[in-house]
């Protein structure tokens, strides 16, 4: 077994800044930061997310790894799970803070001690697991609420379709005792047709007697 399958792989923080918030997160590469991101495009090719150094998002990260940390666009606080939005008038500073943010970090690497960079590393790979058995039990779930419903859409189609059935057989046993009735009234017209003509000749006759 290679040892690469075994070791937690190096974090790295990376930052970005989408609609009103600067975002940050410990992933090991920058795939997982996307992915974690939920960006729809490569936010690192297009100049709007880098790998940073800033001691204190990276400790910030690496506190949390895994975890999408945010803080108000062109803000410079504190990177946490929850942050509320800029004020209005911070938006020139947010314009301008979101076009130095596109530029690499000239500052030195922050200084992140060898044994807490593997507890964040072994944290994020943990993490990563759970969330991988939780999106497992979530698609179980949905699929099994998927086929409880086919079932009883199942159900309910083929009800329809036995009373589809019953109701043909019925009207066609309507429309052939209609079809008979009409024949039968035909043939009772014609035999008193003839029977009244017969009768009608006699009373003529018994008239001229």
């Amino acid at each position: 077994m290679d040892i690469r399958d075994v070791m937690p792989r190096k974090l790295k923080t990376f930052q970005t800044s989408l609609g009103f918030y600067d975002l940050a997160i410990a992933a090991p590469s920058m795939k997982a930061a996307l992915e974690a991101w939920g960006a729809g495009s490569n936010l690192f090719h297009q100049g709007f997310a880098r790998e940073t150094d800033d001691p204190a998002v990276v400790a910030a990260t690496m506190a949390k790894p895994g975890v999408v940390l945010k803080r108000p666009a062109g803000s410079h606080g504190r990177f946490a799970e929850r942050s509320g939005l800029p004020a209005d008038s911070a938006a020139d500073e947010i314009k301008d803070g979101q076009q130095r943010r596109a530029k690499p970090n000239k500052r030195s690497p922050a200084r992140i001690g060898e044994e807490a960079t593997r507890k964040a590393a072994a944290t994020y790979e943990k993490e990563q697991v759970r969330r991988h058995a939780q999106r497992r039990r979530e698609e179980a779930s949905a699929a099994r609420e998927r086929e409880q419903r086919e079932r009883a859409i199942a159900k309910v189609q083929g009800a329809l379709e036995k009373a589809e059935r019953e109701h043909d057989a019925k009207t066609g046993a309507i429309e052939a005792e209609r079809t008979a009735a009409e024949v039968r009234a035909q043939a009772e017209d014609g035999r008193w047709a003839k029977q009244k003509a017969k009768l009608m000749a006699a009373l003529h006759r018994a008239r001229e007697d």
